[in-house]
């Protein structure tokens, strides 16, 4: 049996060890925020925190996850206002939106650990995050709006 916490509340699996965490937020916790894209852990639509890290569910087994507390885009913040969050909407930031929450909870990990982060460290913590749209311009400004909010 593998025991996790997701978004604060413990949880306990007793499938198989091998299956991707994505899958069990989304098909057996119905938390449906994570989207699947490439299903190898290069787009980054997938991305939850584990421990506080951003981490490509997609490719996350179960038995990695064991121990360990995973946020999901909804348990960011319960009411959906967390300041990257806001930032997105207040600039704007999607265009189709697929990506968005990669793209947030990616943004959100990198302001957990750099508090104000220069443009090349935005840029290089977001590289593994595509946005098909290329909403890239607008995802910096968002990160630099909830950086000056979270200081």
């Amino acid at each position: 049996m593998i025991q996790l916490k997701v978004n604060g509340v413990e949880q306990s699996f007793g499938g198989e060890p091998e299956m991707p965490l994505l899958w069990y937020l989304r098909d057996v916790l119905g938390l449906t925020g994570s989207k699947f894209g490439c299903g190898v852990g290069l787009c980054g639509a997938c991305t939850v925190h584990v421990n506080g890290q951003a981490m490509r569910s997609c490719v996350t087994a179960m038995r990695d996850a064991a121990g360990k507390e995973v946020t999901t885009i909804e348990g960011l913040d319960k009411n959906g206002l967390h300041p990257v969050q806001r930032a997105w909407m207040e600039i704007n930031v999607p265009q189709c939106g697929y990506c968005q929450v990669g793209q947030i909870m990616q943004a959100a990990a990198l302001l957990n650990s750099k508090k104000k982060p220069a443009d090349h460290e935005i840029d290089e913590a977001m590289s593994g995050n595509i946005c098909r749209c290329g909403t890239y311009q607008r995802i910096r400004a968002a990160i630099k709006a909830a950086a000056g909010e979270m200081t």
